[in-house]
């Protein structure tokens, strides 16, 4: 039986589970803090909502053992991008990874990225 498809998050959920990869497992006002300063148009009542949808979506897992739940992703970073990636790969370029490869490197990569990726498959380490 092939595994479930893990949840996809919106644009401001990706926001959040930002925040949770950098800060580890947090409480609402803590994630508020860390986003304040980038979006002050999210209040602590929107943080704590999506916070609550993304814990019922699967996105987040929840410590309830403190009067303050404690928030983190359910994923590793790492998981959440290689299935995003697997998924824009699929739809945008109909399963080629190369095509999006090339599609990066046409214009969404520094010179001193593209120094990095040389490196990378030349066998060298990188920079």
């Amino acid at each position: 039986m092939p595994s479930p498809t893990p949840p996809k998050p919106t644009a401001s959920e990706l926001e959040l589970l930002r925040i949770l990869w950098q800060l580890g497992p947090a409480t609402a006002r803590q994630v508020h803090d860390a986003i304040a300063a980038e979006r002050p148009d999210m209040t602590a009542a929107t943080v704590l909502r999506l916070l609550q949808l993304m814990h019922g979506k699967g996105l987040l897992v929840r410590d309830e053992s403190l009067r303050a739940h404690v928030y983190a992703p359910a994923q590793p970073q790492d998981a959440m991008q290689t299935n995003l990636v697997s998924e824009l790969i699929h739809k945008a370029f109909s399963g080629s990874g190369k095509a999006l490869i090339l599609a990066a490197l046409r214009g969404h990569v520094s010179a001193g990225e593209r120094a990095e990726i040389k490196a990378i498959l030349d066998g060298d380490k990188a920079p």
